[in-house]
């Protein structure tokens, strides 16, 4: 596989035992440094980079006193809260060394299956990385309840790699790599450097341990996985615990590889191709021409819409004289789009009454 370098964007999970000292409650300050170091070093050679933190509960716990014992959803909460000011603000204070702004992203699972908080939160992620800030997402656990969360940050990492585009997800673990056997247990268990299908044999070879203070295990790693290549994003397992881990797998060092058959983008125009569209937007000649050359379908350029669908829906793009040109998720639902269609970007919000979107379809949603 290539180097992380040489991907455009990257997503670095790491876990709370990595981040936090089981012994003191507090932060391994010394590991983070390490690890904002290795950030600077990507984003100097032009990569994109978001981190999915956990770490959160485990800081909070221990300014609040309540020790290793099990916490109530309450208590959890609460730890939540508390520590999740001390860890946005070790990372602003880390990668701040290196001139790199961060910013502080809180999701549940409910954010992504819905259509809206899905659309918003990924147009959010995209905003940030265009101005060059280091996104760190963690699952909101001050009001995440259990049928709302992902449950582990491997899952979460996955989900926002595809939110993101990414090219490639790196979950920092306790191992350095995905064995065939448990290897703490199993002298003979050997280590694949490169995993291209998750057959029903992988999957009986995973286990279940987590250490420490993290969640998961294999399996969850595995599922990662699955969702990260199905959307053309590879995925590594690494050895997290050790200095400037992603300098590590930069310089080579032991790892396992998931390849996807796909790039994010091919992936991503696959899927909108297969989505069922609810309606048709209707353009003209000019914005035939845009889109023809890669550009976003805007206001102006549409002539009539049809059918009935909300934002984030799929579409499908038609000429004038009926040629179907392509298939969209629109940015817009089907009474605002009717609303705005044939006016300039700049006259939407006095049209709609908020500023909306300038684009009606993005061209990274469109597909031809």
């Amino acid at each position: 596989m290539a180097a992380l370098s040489e991907h455009r964007r990257i997503v670095v999970k790491i876990g709370s035992a990595l981040l936090v000292s089981r012994e003191s409650g507090t932060l391994r300050e010394v590991w983070l440094k390490s690890l904002a170091e290795d950030v600077a070093t990507l984003k100097k050679q032009g990569c994109d980079v978001v981190l999915v933190s956990s770490g959160s509960i485990a800081l909070g716990r221990h300014i609040l006193g309540l020790g290793q014992k099990e916490l109530s959803l309450e208590q959890s909460q609460a730890a939540a809260a508390v520590g999740q000011i001390q860890l946005a603000r070790a990372y602003e204070e880390a990668l701040g060394e290196y001139g790199h702004k961060t910013a502080q992203i809180l999701v549940t699972l409910e954010d992504s299956s819905n259509r809206r908080r899905y659309l918003n939160s990924r147009a959010t992620l995209e905003t940030l990385l265009s101005l060059s800030v280091v996104p760190i997402v963690n699952e909101n656990d001050t009001v995440a309840t259990d049928e709302i969360r992902f449950g582990d940050n491997d899952r979460l990492a996955a989900q926002v790699a595809v939110t993101v585009g990414a090219d490639v997800l790196v979950l920092l673990s306790d191992v350095d790599g995905f064995y065939s056997a448990n290897p703490q247990t199993d002298p003979s268990a050997k280590r694949f450097e490169t995993i291209s299908e998750i057959t029903p044999e992988i999957e009986a070879m995973a286990g279940d341990a987590g250490t420490g203070l993290s969640k998961g295990g294999m399996r969850t790693k595995l599922m990662a996985a699955r969702t990260a290549i199905s959307s053309g994003c590879a995925m590594v397992i690494a050895e997290g615990s050790l200095n400037n881990p992603l300098q590590a797998i930069e310089d080579g060092g032991p790892v396992t590889w998931f390849t996807p058959q796909l790039n994010p983008y091919d992936a991503r125009k696959k899927w909108i191709a297969a989505i069922k569209p609810l309606g048709e937007i209707i353009i003209d000649g000019g914005a035939q021409k845009a889109l023809a050359e890669g550009k976003s379908l805007l206001p102006a350029g549409v002539s009539d819409i049809r059918g009935q669908f909300s934002r984030g829906d799929a579409v499908v793009v038609r000429a004038e004289d009926g040629r179907e040109l392509g298939h969209g998720l629109c940015a817009y639902s089907s009474e605002e789009a009717g609303l705005i269609k044939g006016l300039r970007s700049s006259d939407i919000a006095k049209t709609l009454g908020y500023a909306g979107r300038s684009a009606l379809i993005h061209r990274n949603d469109f597909v031809s």
